[in-house]
């Protein structure tokens, strides 16, 4: 490094490892490299030869005569396509005489559309013009490097020391000039961001999510645990380990079930869906998402003309009238993401995103809608189970689990509570049980979901490489707009007791008991938890024992008697994470509030560059910033924890405080209230009131009963405690 950096040298590499040790302990590294010098990025490739049977992989390199870019991912249409020549050829290829009698016709039909869809954006798109724009460069700075050039070449002749300072001043002179250019460009950029064509937005996505390449995966089904090198092979280990994952806890037959399941079954009919209906879906699409495997694209189809329309419509009501869903919409195409903190040479260390066909979601969302209205649905799904459900957020299910906790302070009781963390849920989800659930209490749509279910793949993609196809035999398809009404209807007879409160959200579980002894507690919460063992048996359901947390709320001395599931006990903790908020033992969110002010200090870290003293963004697009990305933050929950005490509530108004005054450039003698004020950012204990004022008539509209307790204080208060209800 020492040489390459006294001679200015550039080193190149695939930023890959190339060496491969056969000792497991150890993990691969980059030994292989080019070191270049006058020869620029742009015009090199670099490449791994992994079909060596070597410790070592060499590494190849290109060099080009014209820029190399890389390929863009695969796409149907792009800004310069041609809508109206689109809407033509969909209006001159579609057919309206289709028939919808089999599954056969069902799958034609679906595949001819999609086809359709395909072929005319193609030909509606015209193909990339690929130039090379040349790079504009000032004519001082020409003269300054050419300056640069003679007076080395002089020094280089006569090695005189008047020469080499010469030479030396100008080099300053001109990494002077290049450093005002690049500061000069970064200003002009940051000052043409704004909000009327959405460009602020996507500096601040890339420091949310930077793109990072995906490592060499160790294969732990291989001898020696050896290394998925290459893309594909990667694509590959992805795929073997996700089919595990989709796929149920355990396969030993029910004869309940089964036998419910053949049964005989005569599906009733569906009601047909409306042109309108489909209209408003496509409408609700987001053009942001990405397609599925198909490439079908959101905008696609909003811009198809009325037939094209009636055809879709027209695929729809027959899928509803055979109760067949085509294998084209069942595909589905993953993509992996690293999780935070995780060894990334893992497979399970990485969140797959299922990215399925657009006009599945379609067809679903407007199932969705029936269904959640239907009342075999609406009487099923119990008070306690909140998320997926419109009008039950988060923070009304933390209001209600904080509810009993206060109770429990006031009556001296021992709150003892088990957070149980759910291993897989969604992707462990039990096919036969969860179409048992649906013959009982949504039969007409028994065999529709049924073929939805059925005969699902799966292919995961590493950057252009593809993995063979899988089969998903277990779960709620992810990333689908019915998968999380499915699951919420599987799990609606969840185990609850008359001693207990339950509290779910999605997959997030709570459990609690009070008492005033707390052998009493620990055993009504024992007994909850042996009773529900017995309904995750049955439904082949699994807690991950490890995750799961056993806290006990309580202002009194000493501490509840540890508790098990399935004969293991769950570890016990003075704090626990819940939906996104930080309960203590006393609930006294000191914990919560310290923890949001380190969030913000590390949002506010990244955004520096922008909403800085020197940034040159204008002011209200810096507020922008601060109102959408920062102080949300730390008002999440605001109506729950703001009952903490001012000296905790102070830590997160000198934050806000010394944001706005970072943002303002403001002199010390400014005062906070003055910049509160100008800026009309209200304080913290405004923010707190207003937002619980919104929270509060919420509740008194809302129409889950369960609610309502959480208005009123009956029993006296005993303590000298701010509650929610008098932040009002």
């Amino acid at each position: 490094m020492k040489v390459i950096e006294q001679n200015k040298y550039n080193f190149l590499t695939t930023a890959k490892p190339t060496y491969w040790p056969t000792d497991p302990r150890k993990t691969p590294d980059v030994l292989d490299l080019f070191i270049t010098r006058g020869l620029t990025e742009s015009y090199l490739e670099i490449t791994a030869n992994y079909d060596l049977p070597s410790d070592h992989s060499p590494i190849i390199a290109t060099i080009s005569e014209s820029i190399i870019t890389t390929p863009p991912p695969p796409h149907l249409h792009t800004r310069t396509t041609n809508w109206a020549k689109y809407k033509e050829l969909i209006q001159q290829g579609a057919n309206l005489n289709l028939r919808m009698k089999t599954q056969h016709d069902i799958e034609t039909a679906t595949n001819s559309f999609i086809t359709l869809l395909q072929q005319a954006a193609i030909q509606a798109t015209p193909p990339p013009t690929r130039g090379v724009h040349p790079v504009m460069i000032p004519v001082e700075l020409k003269q300054l490097i050419a300056q640069k050039r003679r007076a080395r070449a002089r020094w280089q002749r006569t090695r005189y020391p008047d020469d080499k300072r010469t030479f030396q001043r100008i080099s300053h002179k001109l990494k002077t000039k290049l450093k005002e250019i690049r500061d000069h460009s970064i200003q002009k950029y940051i000052i043409r961001l704004g909000t009327h064509d959405n460009s602020i937005w996507k500096p601040t996505r890339a420091t949310r999510r930077p793109k990072t390449a995906i490592p060499p995966i160790r294969n732990q089904t291989t001898p020696n645990n050896g290394w998925a090198k290459s893309d594909q092979e990667k694509a590959n280990l992805f795929g073997a380990h996700l089919a595990q994952v989709f796929s149920p806890h355990h396969n030993n037959p029910d004869a309940e079930i089964t036998q419910q399941l053949q049964s005989r079954h005569t599906p009733p009919n569906h009601i047909p869906l409306t042109l309108q209906e489909v209209r408003d879906a496509i409408h609700r699409l987001n053009n942001k998402k990405s397609p599925g495997p198909d490439l079908v694209t959101p905008q696609m189809l909003k811009e198809l003309p009325k037939k094209g329309l009636l055809t879709l419509l027209f695929i729809f009501n027959g899928i509803l009238r055979t109760h067949h869903w085509p294998k084209a919409l069942k595909t589905a195409e993953i993509i992996l993401l690293l999780k935070p903190g995780k060894d990334p040479t893992a497979t399970e260390s990485y969140r797959p995103i299922s990215l399925l066909p657009t006009i599945s979601k379609i067809l679903e969302r407007l199932l969705t809608n029936r269904i959640t209205t239907d009342n075999g649905y609406t009487q099923s799904i119990p008070d306690h189970r909140f998320g997926f459900r419109r009008k039950h957020s988060t923070i009304k299910q933390v209001h209600r689990l904080c509810h009993t906790i206060y109770t429990a302070f006031e009556a001296k009781q021992y709150c003892t509570s088990v957070f149980l963390d759910v291993s897989q849920a969604f992707d462990k989800v039990w096919h036969d049980g969860l179409l048992y659930k649906i013959k009982q209490i949504l039969p007409l749509y028994y065999s529709l979901m049924r073929s939805y279910l059925s005969d699902r793949t799966f292919q995961t993609r590493v950057r252009n490489s593809t993995s063979i196809t899988f089969p998903i035999t277990a779960g709620v398809p992810q990333g689908s707009v019915l998968g999380p009404t499915l699951y919420v209807l599987y799990t609606s007879d969840f185990t609850t007791t008359k001693c207990t409160v339950t509290g779910t959200f999605a997959d997030d579980t709570a459990i609690m008991a009070a008492h005033t002894n707390p052998q009493t507690s620990v055993r009504y919460l024992q007994y909850h938890l042996d009773l529900l063992q017995e309904w995750l048996h049955k439904w082949r359901i699994k807690i991950n024992a490890a995750k799961s947390v056993h806290v006990t709320f309580t202002l009194r001395k000493g501490q509840c008697p540890p508790v098990t599931v399935n004969n293991t006990e769950l570890p016990t903790g003075n704090t626990v994470k819940y939906l996104g908020m930080h309960l203590d033992q006393k609930l006294t969110w000191k914990e919560h509030i310290t923890i949001k002010r380190k969030q913000v200090k590390l949002k506010v870290k990244e955004l520096h560059w922008l909403i800085g003293r020197k940034s040159p963004l204008s002011l209200d697009n810096k507020l922008l910033l601060y109102k959408s990305i920062i102080k949300p933050i730390w008002t999440y929950g605001i109506e729950i924890w703001g009952c903490a005490s001012k000296s905790s509530q102070a830590i997160l108004q000198k934050a806000q405080s010394s944001i706005l005054r970072m943002m303002t450039d403001a002199p010390w003698y400014v005062t906070n209230l003055t910049l509160h004020d100008d800026l009309k950012i209200p304080f913290v204990q405004d923010v707190i009131s207003e937002r619980y004022a919104k929270h509060h008539w919420k509740i008194v509209t809302h129409p889950n009963p369960i609610l309502q307790p959480l208005l009123t204080d009956n029993q006296p208060r005993r303590l000298k405690r701010t509650r929610p209800t008098d932040l009002l």
